[in-house]
């Protein structure tokens, strides 16, 4: 939807909009019974969970490009998040791991308003996340800082200062180091809880892995490795237990019993006996 669909969906109340820096930005958005609303920002905010919301638009498609828009299955949430780029699904990766981290979304809302020559425009950031204490992200996954060009740029100031008065916060996300990005890729193959392991084993692993050893020596120690390795990756993915992951996962890096089982983190793919 562009900004004049956007514009005309409100019955022309996109009208009253002020200019890049006021207070009334307009929110647009898909509600869950399929109509497009729109609103203004301020209550939209307050009322919206937009981390339940499908896209207000679907990501573009563009030839020749190796990865094209998908679903993230989330961890976090038990649901599919819509991916648009294989950067934003690195950044998924990250906040999909996050512990403070509740709600996830692919391009729930379109920001509008009135740039300084009084010209409606508008923006849909990739990516929203949910805060255990209610906050919010909005956020882009540039392929690098200069991906969208002066567009983009104008649009985060004017994004920035919306989610200031929302309480919430606007980011660029820089692209991940290569081998932090191997390496969540590698274990988000295991973040299904199916990869958990029964309780006796959960057990087994925490127990391997209480001082911090080698990888393989842990997995031969909790059991046979075919089973076992499994279960640790999933553990690592959910941060029950830690390793490094600037450098590559290898099977003489140590491993030991990390934060998740005491922070307390809980969800659909969680895992139990931690």
């Amino acid at each position: 939807m562009g900004s004049k669909d956007a514009a005309a969906a409100s019955g022309g109340r996109s009208q009253h909009m002020q200019t890049d820096t006021g207070s009334e930005w307009e929110a647009v958005f898909v509600d869950p019974v399929g109509q497009v609303v729109q609103q203004r920002w301020a209550d939209a905010v307050l009322a919206v969970a937009f981390e339940d919301l499908e896209p207000v638009s679907a990501f573009p498609v563009v030839p020749g490009r190796r990865w094209g828009p998908g679903q993230w299955w989330s961890a976090t949430t038990g649901r599919h998040v819509a991916c648009g780029s294989a950067a934003m699904r690195a950044q998924l990766m990250v906040l999909d791991r996050d512990p403070e981290v509740v709600g996830l979304a692919g391009r729930p809302v379109r920001l509008l308003w009135r740039d300084a020559r009084g010209q409606v425009r508008s923006w849909v950031p990739q990516l929203f996340a949910r805060h255990r204490d209610g906050t919010a992200v909005l956020a882009d996954c540039p392929s690098h800082p200069e991906a969208g060009g002066e567009r983009a740029q104008r649009a985060a100031r004017v994004l920035e200062e919306a989610c200031v008065q929302a309480g919430w916060s606007y980011r660029r996300l820089e692209p991940l180091e290569k081998t932090l990005a191997a390496n969540l890729k590698w274990l988000a193959g295991y973040r299904h809880p199916r990869n958990a392991g029964r309780p006796p084993l959960v057990a087994a692993v925490r127990e391997a892995f209480t001082q911090p050893r080698p990888l393989i020596e842990g997995t031969e120690a909790a059991g046979d490795p075919i089973e076992v390795l499994p279960a640790v990756f999933h553990a690592l993915w959910h941060g029950h237990l830690t390793t490094p992951l600037d450098i590559p996962l290898h099977e003489r890096v140590l491993i030991s019993t990390g934060a998740g089982a005491a922070n307390g983190r809980s969800g659909p793919g969680s895992g139990n006996g931690w």
